[in-house]
Parts: C-alpha cells; structure tokens; sequence
C-alpha cells in the first residue's frame, strides 16, 4: 500500500510538472517563442512597433535561468517564476517594481524615438521628462520641492538615458505610476501593456505581457511580469491558481486575482496615457 502511495504521489507530481511545461517551448528565445497557445486560442492582434509588439518580442534568458537581484544574489524562490527578461537591471537597489515597468514603457518609446513622450512624475508629484534631462537639466530636490537647474551637456546617448531612468527610479514608486496611469473600468477590453498597479507602500504592480483569445468561445487569457523588492529580474509568472493553464491567466477571474506574490483587483487595472 505504502508503494502504491508513493507512485501516487510520484504521477501527480510528474502530471503537474508536465502542465506546466505544457505551453512553454524551452528553446524559445522571445515571449511570443518561448510560450505557446493551448488549443484554439491565437494571439491577440498588436500594431507593428506598438508597445504590445514590443512587450511580446522580449528577449528571454535561457529556459531555467533563475532570477538574479541587483547584487548578483539569486532569488531561490519557487512557485513565482518560469521565465526571466533578458534585460540588464544595474548594481543598485532601484528596480524594482513599479520601476520595472517604468523601464519596459521607456525602453520602447527610446527605442522608437518617441523622447518627447517618455515622462513620469515622483512620488511628490514633479515630473520628470526626459528630453529636459537629455539637454542637461538636472533635479534639485531639497525637502519636498524639485526644481529643475541647467548644469550639464546635451547629452541623448542611452548611457545617458538609463542615468536618467535611474534618477526617477529613485524618486517614483506605485503611488506615483499608479496616479499617472488612466483606469481600465471593463476588463474585457484588457491589452498587453495594461497593468494591475496597487498603490502605496507597500504597494506592487504587475504588467500585462500577452494576450490571446479563442475566437469560438470568446475566451481571454495573458501573461504577466513583475520585478519586486529588493530589485531583481524582470520575471514572467507562474499562474498559482490554474497549473494547468499556467503561466496563462484566465480573464474571467474572480473577484481577486492572485499572483505568486500579490493579489490584485479588477479595479487595479490601468493603462498608460499615450
């Protein structure tokens, strides 16, 4: 009886691993390569050079690298993660959740030379634009007040870029991308890059990667990514809740949507303002 247990247990175990696995193509160097659909299910329609193409054509370190955090420590931590952003995040303790974020909206509209456009506000409620940075202004910050004083070069190099997304790494936070961001009130309009965002501290935040839909039963489902504290890798997560639909998430979900290490909302959905 005892062996007849163990091999019990042994075949469960094996059938979990295997569902999980069961949409994941380890050789897969991007989230739209590295993921695959389950049956009847095609992804979501995106504009060429849109946020969406760019969120699902990420680079992804090689299937079972483990995320690392900004000192090079690793987070040996199971149940959260089943896939890790190829995206450097520096030897600070800055990115970290709703900095990731931060950095993945920059990154696309630097890489699309949208400047004018990469803006974000501290937590004090300044902003912060980037092409003031790139022509030389630094932040003074004194107590609450930031003012804005001309004391370097132009400068519009990405070395230069990632300074600046370190600077407000350092004075942003949930609180502050969470007011900046328009709420989504119908989550059946969900699209890649819309983010469930609690703000506060503590407060955390998870972006929407991919989306597919299953255009016979109108089913949605998507991926999320995180970063978290202290800053680390940009991760994609695991569905805790539905091991055999993981990492996919369903959108029909209850009242709570429960991630590996937050629960969110429907009411903590938003969107970035174009």
């Amino acid at each position: 009886m005892k062996n007849i247990t163990c091999f019990t247990i042994f075949a469960l175990f094996f059938s979990l691993s295997l569902a999980q696995d069961s949409y994941i193509a380890k050789e897969g160097k991007t989230i739209q390569e590295r993921f695959l659909l389950p049956t009847g299910f095609q992804r979501s329609k995106v504009a060429e050079n849109s946020f969406g193409a760019y969120l699902r054509n990420l680079p992804l370190k090689p299937h079972g690298t483990m995320v690392k955090f900004y000192n090079g420590s690793i987070k040996n931590k199971e149940g959260v993660y089943c896939g890790v952003i190829d995206m450097e995040i520096g030897t600070k303790d800055l990115q970290q959740c709703a900095d990731a974020i931060i950095r993945l909206r920059a990154e696309y509209l630097f890489k699309n030379q949208q400047f004018s456009k990469i803006h974000f506000n501290f937590t004090s409620g300044d902003g912060a634009d980037y092409t003031k940075y790139a022509e030389g202004y630094r932040a003074v910050i004194k107590g609450n007040k930031v003012s804005w004083v001309k004391s370097a070069q132009k400068d519009t190099s990405y070395t230069n870029f990632r300074r600046y997304l370190d600077l407000v790494f350092t004075y942003a936070g949930t609180w502050s991308l969470d007011g900046e961001m328009q709420a989504v009130k119908n989550i059946s309009q969900l699209q890649i890059g819309d983010v469930f965002i609690k703000g506060g501290s503590p407060g955390h935040a998870v972006i929407v990667l991919d989306i597919a839909e299953n255009p016979q039963t109108q089913e949605k489902i998507f991926l999320l990514a995180q970063s978290y504290m202290p800053a680390q890798d940009i991760q994609v997560l695991i569905n805790p809740n539905d091991e055999k639909l993981s990492p996919w998430y369903n959108i029909h979900f209850a009242n709570e949507l429960v991630t590996p290490e937050w629960t969110f909302e429907k009411k903590h959905l938003k969107r970035f303002v174009d």
